[in-house]
């Protein structure tokens, strides 16, 4: 469903260069040039990305220094991430299932995070557990993902369409309030908890915010 799902964003260009005139950025909402920076992970030595997508943001902090791992179930935003990226040291690209890495991995990572990415639609009762196995001791976990619908809370459903108009296929996400998030993070032994709602930027106030949510092991 996500190669699909991919094939059907190929025609979208990606921006080379960000309103700073970055060729690097790092961003957490859905609107470009706007909301909190890589620095809500602290200074980690190594990271871990679930759901990297084309890779833009795991580019910008290998580029930062960072030694990156990143995890995506779809190979067609793979293939353009190696495109793109693959020259930068310290980058791994993986295909793989988050949950299947992450169950595999003997590795420990400074930070976890996911941008709209595998947090969002895993159940966290099995993605929490490796989250935090995967973290070194004082490891950061972050991710964004759309606010819930008010009244719609749990595993909720949905329907993503492919190229063309294809059949759409069924993807399933995980909906909680910033309160609900603490609390469940904090049941898996997760620590200095916080998730905010991030507004839009002013011209698109209207629109939907983001979810921002952090926490330590």
């Amino acid at each position: 469903m996500w190669d699909r799902y991919a094939r059907g964003k190929r025609g979208v260009p990606e921006r080379t260069v960000n309103a700073a005139g970055q060729r690097t950025w790092f961003n957490w909402t859905q609107y470009p040039d706007h909301g909190p920076t890589e620095t809500v992970l602290g200074s980690p030595a190594s990271a871990l990305e679930l759901g990297c997508g084309t890779g833009r943001n795991a580019a910008h902090l290998a580029v930062h220094g960072v030694e990156v791992t990143a995890v995506d179930v779809s190979l067609v935003p793979l293939e353009k991430a190696e495109q793109r990226w693959g020259h930068l040291g310290g980058l791994r690209l993986v295909h793989r299932e988050a949950v299947d890495f992450l169950r595999a991995t003997d590795e420990r990572f400074g930070a976890v995070y996911s941008v709209f990415g595998a947090v969002w639609f895993t159940d966290p009762e099995v993605l929490l557990p490796l989250v935090r196995r995967a973290l070194r001791p004082g490891g950061v976990l972050a991710f964004s993902h759309e606010p819930p619908i008010e009244g719609c809370y749990g595993c909720q459903g949905g329907y993503v369409r492919g190229p063309g108009g294809d059949r759409p296929s069924v993807v399933r996400r995980w909906a909680y309030t910033p309160a609900m998030w603490v609390d469940i993070l904090a049941r898996y032994g997760f620590t200095r908890i916080t998730a905010d709602i991030v507004a839009p930027p002013p011209a698109r106030s209207g629109d939907v915010p983001t979810l921002l949510v952090h926490a330590r092991v």
